[in-house]
């Protein structure tokens, strides 16, 4: 298989994957875009100088994961849009179709609400633990894919999370206790 075959494979296979931990990080779905082609302009540039230490894989989302930071700490900014914000859209809906799925709309605001906090607590929490916990919960990566990816050990990755969630539940009971009638 020629160098060209090889990566429009790796395109196929991990171009969604790579978007999606982009946006983990950058809560825009027009920078996770960029973000990946970056990406994914590096792993052909590079192809060649990957030793095979660790997985394709974990050298492609180690690739995401630290453009991503690199994006963010141009930003210099410690809040962003919430995760899911170009995801979930409402204003396509006609009248007709809210009466029709008023309930199914109030879930769905009530969710887009939840999201929003939920990453808003994210991006309050230390670095370390919101990569731990972002490809952990949203990647479905292992401890192990994860030790890889943060060039860190197993062992670590757990501390990380377990502090991952205590932070964020820290974070959620703050805002819900300041905001009791949401």
């Amino acid at each position: 298989m020629n160098e060209s075959a090889i990566f429009r494979e790796l395109m196929e296979v991990y171009k969604d994957k790579v978007v999606n931990t982009c946006y983990g990080f950058l809560h825009s779905r027009e920078d996770a875009e960029d973000v990946a082609q970056e990406v994914f302009l590096e792993v052909y540039l590079s192809y060649q100088r990957f030793r095979g230490e660790s997985s394709i894989a974990t050298w492609i989302y180690r690739i995401a994961v630290n453009k991503s930071l690199d994006v963010c700490r141009k930003r210099n900014t410690q809040k962003r849009i919430a995760f899911f914000k170009k995801l979930i859209h409402i204003d396509h809906i006609n009248t007709k179709e809210i009466v029709q799925y008023e309930d199914d709309a109030l879930t769905m605001m009530e969710n887009r609400e939840r999201t929003k906090v939920l990453y808003q607590a994210l991006d309050l929490i230390p670095q370390n633990q919101r990569i731990a916990i972002t490809l952990s919960k949203f990647e479905d990566l292992s401890m192990r894919e994860i030790s890889k990816v943060m060039d860190t050990s197993e062992s670590a990755v757990e501390s990380l999370l377990s502090r991952a969630k205590v932070s964020l539940k820290k974070q959620l009971e703050n805002y819900y206790r300041n905001n009791e009638n949401v």
